[in-house]
């Protein structure tokens, strides 16, 4: 008991730190955009983690983990009563953790999704047709592509050769690239913000606050102590240290070999870049963070940050606009992230590797498709994109009636 008391205080705490992470994702949002726009950002965010949470609790958390339940995609009933009632689940149902701190820890995972979403569609989407959006892709999509490796679904026991089981520690496909392709669709669909592209060629669009933008992945990179420390799923002292330790080395790594290639690229240091360097760096040891040496976990974070400054650089010139590079981050470092597993550490090896592409593959076919269906459902109907005059006044003054700064106006265009 003592021992359950322990790993499931670590578990809590851990849950503290990643609902701290969305504090971090709106500041680098609100920083990296302007400041007529503020308002909508932040409201998004709160939405987010407010709705994600009443839906993972109504329906994500036992369609994620539908357990020995059958019917429907093994959907285990409505709210979290519903599998105590039949006697499914001992409160203390792990060594690690109570069936109460699974469930939040879990959400506070579910919501990260669309919050990669709303960084890249930032400055020009509906508000209305987001919150449309984060409700469908929150409430199915995420679970159920969570339940096919976290809830022993069909890739957590998928054979190639002598590899057994997509792996994915702490989500660079499950989370990260599951709102990374839901944000390349969006942005496609929604088109480019006015004044981005110049006769095809792409245009700097400052952000407002840069030491926001720093405050919020400096945050961001003390959450994800408890996104890949409590993935461990106990307090376990040799599993939690290590893992620590290479999630802060491929963060470290990814930051300084984004500001080192950025640098050699465009003869500036750009601190834009070193931040999602960082971030690409922590997006691509998460999906082994557990199981990589400090030196591997170094070279796959060094990797990430080099892709980080050519995937933006990619972004550009096919015409897509993402305000915060979120495509860059979370999409590609979270593919480069899950194949490194099949290169690296104790699953390295050739059907391993064919293993996580097939699993990359899944993932991309799946929510390529739903988020496509939704968006463009949403963009026929109710329209996803604000008016002319609204994205050049600003959203806050269209749709929230408010100023983020209201003492304190900067001239912008």
């Amino acid at each position: 008991m003592e021992l359950l008391t322990i790993n499931n205080v670590w578990m809590m705490i851990c849950t503290a730190l990643v609902f701290f992470m969305h504090t971090g994702f709106a500041f680098l949002e609100i920083g990296l955009t302007r400041q007529k726009n503020t308002i909508n950002i932040l409201f998004k965010n709160i939405f987010i983690i407010t709705a994600g949470l009443l839906l993972y609790y109504v329906v994500g958390f036992n369609l994620m983990y539908p357990g020995d339940f059958n019917g429907v995609l093994g959907f285990a009933g409505f709210g979290l009563d519903a599998p105590l009632a039949d006697g499914a689940f001992d409160l203390a149902y792990s060594e690690g953790y109570t069936y109460w701190t699974d469930f939040l820890f879990q959400g506070m995972f579910a919501a990260t999704a669309a919050t990669i979403v709303s960084g890249a569609v930032a400055e020009r989407m509906k508000i209305g047709a987001f919150m449309i959006f984060t409700v469908f892709y929150v409430g199915f999509v995420y679970p159920i592509a969570g339940s096919w490796q976290w809830g022993g679904g069909f890739l957590s026991s998928l054979t190639i050769g002598e590899a057994e089981g997509f792996y994915d520690f702490a989500g660079s496909t499950l989370v990260h690239s599951v709102g990374g392709w839901a944000a390349l669709v969006a942005v496609y669909l929604l088109g480019s913000r006015i004044g981005k592209f110049n006769n095809g060629k792409p245009q700097a669009i400052p952000g407002h606050s840069i030491p926001l933008a720093t405050a919020g992945v400096l945050i961001l990179w003390l959450g994800w102590f408890g996104f890949n420390g409590g993935s461990v799923l106990s307090a376990d002292p040799e599993a939690t240290s290590l893992t620590l330790v290479t999630t802060c080395l491929a963060a470290a790594a990814g930051g300084v070999i984004a500001m080192i290639t950025s640098t050699l690229l465009y003869k500036n240091l750009d601190l834009t870049m070193f931040l999602n360097g960082i971030l690409g760096g922590l997006v691509g040891i998460t999906a082994g963070a557990d199981q990589m040496s400090p030196g591997d976990a170094i070279l796959i974070g060094a990797i990430a940050g080099a892709l980080i400054v050519f995937a933006v650089s990619l972004v550009d010139k096919i015409k897509l606009d993402d305000p915060v590079g979120a495509i860059a981050v979370h999409l590609i470092c979270g593919i480069w992230g899950t194949l490194a597993v099949g290169l690296f550490g104790a699953k390295a090896g050739f059907d391993q590797f064919l293993v996580q592409l097939v699993g990359v593959l899944c993932y991309g076919v799946f929510c390529v498709a739903t988020s496509f269906i939704i968006i463009y459902t949403l963009k026929k109907t109710v329209g996803i994109r604000v008016s002319e005059r609204e994205e050049l006044e600003g959203l806050d003054a269209h749709e929230h009636k408010m100023d983020a700064y209201p003492d304190f106006r900067l001239n912008e265009h």
